[in-house]
C-alpha cells in the first residue's frame, strides 16, 4: 500500500509541474499576432500596387510589410482625403526604410507613396480591416 501512495504522489507532482510548465510557456508567448502580408507580393511596394488587395481579407492587427527601394519610394499613412487626392497632410507618418512593417487598425487604412507622381501611378492602397 505504501508503494501505491508513493507513485500516486509522484504522478500528481509530475502533473502539477507539467501543467505549470505549459502555463508558463503559454504566458511567455503573449498575444497571438495577426497575419503578415507582403504588399505587392514578390513585386513589393511599387507601381500598380493598388490592385494587390483584391481578393484578400484583412483583420485588425494584421501586419503589412512594405518592401521597396528606399532611394526612390516611401510609404505614408494618410486619411481618405490624402488617399483620394494623393496628398500628405501635416503630421502624417512617413516611412522610408525600404522594409516597413505596419499594423492594420480596424476600418479602412490608407497608404500612399508621396514621391511626385507615384501615388497617381498606382502606389496607393486602401486596406479594410475587420475587427
Amino acid at each position: 500500500m505504501g508503494q501505491c501512495e508513493g507513485r500516486g504522489g509522484a504522478s500528481r507532482t509530475t502533473m502539477v509541474l507539467l501543467v505549470t510548465m505549459v502555463w508558463l510557456m503559454v504566458q511567455s508567448i503573449g498575444p497571438v499576432d495577426g497575419a503578415v502580408y507582403t504588399v505587392g507580393d514578390s513585386n513589393g511596394w511599387s507601381f500598380g500596387s493598388n490592385t494587390w488587395t483584391k481578393g484578400k481579407r484583412f483583420k485588425a492587427g494584421d501586419t503589412l510589410v512594405f518592401n521597396y527601394d528606399s532611394t526612390i519610394h516611401n510609404v505614408v499613412v494618410v486619411n481618405k482625403g490624402g488617399y483620394n487626392g494623393c496628398t500628405v497632410s501635416a503630421g502624417a507618418k512617413v516611412y522610408n526604410s525600404g522594409n516597413d512593417r505596419l499594423k492594420l487598425s480596424k476600418g479602412v487604412n490608407f497608404f500612399i507613396c508621396s514621391i511626385a507622381g507615384h501615388c497617381q501611378s498606382g502606389m496607393n492602397i486602401a486596406v479594410t480591416a475587420a475587427a
